[in-house]
């Protein structure tokens, strides 16, 4: 008897647990789906993004001029920036223009978003083209125009003169002091267009009812945007600072441009170094280490700044 009561539990665990194996095949299959389709852009991403920054990466061991004989470094490319003041300022000024990138143009783009947003008036959408257009623009047409904008007969000066204020007057990209600003304020100029149609559609998602409940406490236009504007717009500010920070530490055309590192090292950033050292200078494993390190430090910025966002969050 206790054998035959063996059997059927045996029987009855058997049929509760045979069903179970399909179940879990048909889940694996599912978490498959999602891989198949991102196949193809994962596969151009490797062959195009993480193989020439491995083979970056190999290159940056090695002394090399791109033409001649390759000899090993090991690391000396990666000292050679340690010790390098102008390298290593070159990293500074690309983190400095995340203010000029990212912080300013969030800022404006928010204030800019939440004006738009409450004005009903016909001749918005003209506005926001507007303001949208300098993302739109090549950024080598972008610094020629600012360049000749900054230039000592450049309509800034006259602009100065006009007013009364000629001893301001100043070349503004041969200025050691304000070459770097000049440089930022186009940075800002091109990033607030982006900042501003990231945020304007986030207002768009943003709960009616949480204006109507602000109001009724008897809350002020300061107020709403403080505790319901700024609140409800943190993943597109998030999106935002992503974007801007990335194009910040990764900035060379306009900065190439307008005033090519100089005057001195004064506006140099990592891009236009590492065009130094690989065209004029013939030291590419430095020029790759530069980048190499340029990558890294950029991952740890976004690293950090996702994480910050999801305890915000």
């Amino acid at each position: 008897m206790a054998d035959s009561l063996a059997n059927r539990v045996a029987v009855r665990d058997r049929t509760v647990v045979a069903p179970a194996t399909p179940v879990r095949a048909r889940r694996s299959r599912a978490r498959l789906v999602p891989l198949l389709y991102t196949a193809p852009a994962l596969l151009f991403y490797a062959a195009f993004v993480i193989a020439p920054w491995l083979h970056s990466l190999w290159i940056s061991f090695w002394d090399w001029n791109g033409i001649g004989v390759a000899t090993w470094a090991g690391l000396d490319n990666y000292r050679e920036i340690l010790a390098d003041p102008a390298l290593r300022l070159s990293l500074v000024h690309a983190f400095g223009l995340i203010l000029f990138y990212s912080v300013i143009p969030i800022c404006f783009g928010l204030v800019l978003a939440a004006l738009v947003a409450n004005v009903p008036w016909k001749g918005m959408p003209f506005v926001r083209t507007v303001i949208f257009l300098p993302q739109i623009l090549p950024l080598v047409a972008v610094g020629s125009v600012w360049k000749l904008f900054f230039d000592d007969d450049g309509p800034f000066n006259a602009l100065l003169r006009a007013v009364g204020l000629s001893d301001f007057t100043r070349a503004w990209l041969g200025d050691f002091t304000w070459a770097y600003p000049a440089v930022g304020v186009v940075g800002t100029w091109v990033s607030t267009g982006l900042c501003f149609l990231l945020l304007y559609s986030g207002i768009g998602k943003i709960d009616p009812a949480l204006y109507e409940a602000a109001r009724l406490d008897g809350a002020g236009a300061i107020h709403e945007f403080w505790h319901v504007t700024v609140p409800g717009l943190r993943r597109e500010m998030s999106v935002a600072a992503t974007v801007t920070v990335i194009a910040a530490l990764a900035s060379f055309d306009v900065v190439y441009v307008m005033t090519a590192g100089g005057p001195g090292e004064s506006t140099l950033v990592p891009g236009v170094a590492i065009y130094r050292l690989t065209f004029t200078a013939g030291q590419v494993g430095t020029a790759c280490a530069l980048a190499v390190v340029l990558s890294l430090l950029t991952c740890a910025v976004m690293f950090a700044l996702n994480r910050l966002t999801r305890e915000k969050t």
